[in-house]
């Protein structure tokens, strides 16, 4: 598929709060200083120039900023969107554990994987609590890549064993979240740290959220996106694609986007609520929801400017009302993991706070299977049944 006819004359990495740029054809995963990179808006694509005899989300190939001649992929992305009742409304759930690893992840690795390797990097290393891992784990064996992960100590059995079966190297790191981080910063100089946090063309994968749901939406625009937030890439990948899609003249206002988190670690929820895009002093606690427990996000600006220019809002939920929003999704049919019932809790409080109306087109995505956290929710049933 031939790129945008809109396409810019030169796209790069752009450290947003300084402006530096820095060009594509050399991997990088930050910026001189250790500072995140974005790369460049881009133009956006028209329905006519969908690759509709792809089915992944390589069908939007033209939406992205450089041509990538062999993707590494498994099919991923073209996810289901159904929908169910919920009291008077009637929301649509995007089922993100139909992906190749079961997790929304894929989508951001298959296009960071297959950027990577194309400007010549074959091992890479990722720190992930889980779903992150096991997807640059699985992507990495397809495109014949050698992957180390470092997991917290604390991540679920399954997640490390899906990641160990795709054969990655895996060192589980004592302490919170972000000392893995911190440790494969540390080994970053002996193997590309190609991080799902850091390394931007992961955001360039997860837009294709967005371009999918406005073709799964008759190549309308929702009303509302509902989405689990840690680090963010699912915040910020809608808001990429639904603003480059505005910028092609393809749609004709942004969805209000909403963040759910877990009040237990909550930063985004936190500064968003104090009027401010820089963080916000507030107690952390461990959650049912790993995925999202980051307590210091990179992007916190980036998605607090989503959130206000989309005119959406933050929402952050009890741990009783995640575990209730969790077997609410199951009675409906739908075994989501943890985090991703967050997103389900905070549709509850919207609707009670009447932020959201039953006749706007609204979309939870579900971003995990609850098949991964089977042994926690399995846990959650006997403590029910006490």
């Amino acid at each position: 598929m031939s790129q945008s006819k809109r396409k810019p004359e030169h796209s790069f990495y752009l450290e947003p709060r300084g402006g530096d740029r820095y060009p594509l054809d050399r991997p990088r995963w930050c910026a001189d200083g250790l500072k995140p990179l974005l790369i460049n808006p881009q133009p956006g694509i028209a329905r006519d120039e969908i690759d509709r005899g792809t089915r992944s989300l390589w069908r939007y190939q033209a939406s992205l900023p450089v041509e990538i001649s062999r993707p590494i992929s498994l099919g991923e992305g073209c996810t289901p969107l159904v929908q169910r009742e919920w009291d008077d409304f009637r929301p649509f759930f995007k089922l993100e554990w139909f992906n190749p690893t079961c997790s929304f992840k894929d989508r951001g690795t298959t296009v960071m994987l297959s950027y990577l390797r194309q400007v010549g990097i074959n091992a890479v290393l990722e720190d992930s609590s889980g779903n992150g891992g096991a997807s640059v784990a699985a992507f990495g064996a397809a495109g014949g890549m050698r992957v180390k992960i470092l997991a917290p100590a604390y991540t679920s059995p399954a997640k490390i064993a899906q990641i160990r079966a795709y054969g990655a190297e895996v060192q589980l790191v004592e302490g919170p979240r972000e000392e893995s981080q911190n440790e494969a910063i540390r080994q970053s100089g002996q193997i590309f740290y190609s991080s799902h946090n850091w390394q931007p063309f992961f955001l360039q994968g997860t837009k294709s959220i967005a371009y999918e749901l406005w073709e799964d939406l008759k190549f309308e625009v929702p009303d509302n996106i509902i989405v689990p937030v840690g680090a963010g890439s699912t915040l910020l990948g809608c808001h990429i694609g639904f603003s480059e899609l505005l910028a092609a003249g393809q749609i004709s206002k942004l969805p209000r986007l909403f963040a759910a988190q877990p009040l237990n670690c909550s930063p985004l929820d936190a500064s968003f609520t104090a009027g401010i895009d820089t963080p916000v002093p507030r107690a952390v606690h461990k959650t049912i929801a790993e995925g999202t427990a980051i307590a210091r996000p990179l992007r916190l600006r980036e998605m607090v400017h989503a959130l206000k220019e989309t005119g959406g809002e933050t929402v952050a939920v009890l741990e009783e009302e995640i575990v209730g929003a969790l077997l609410r999704l199951a009675g409906l049919g739908l075994l989501a993991e943890p985090t991703s019932a967050v997103a389900a809790a905070a549709l509850a409080k919207l609707i009670a706070h009447n932020v959201i109306r039953a006749r706007e087109r609204t979309v939870v995505l579900i971003s995990g299977t609850g098949i991964k956290t089977a042994s926690a929710i399995a846990e959650l049933f006997d403590h029910i049944h006490q």
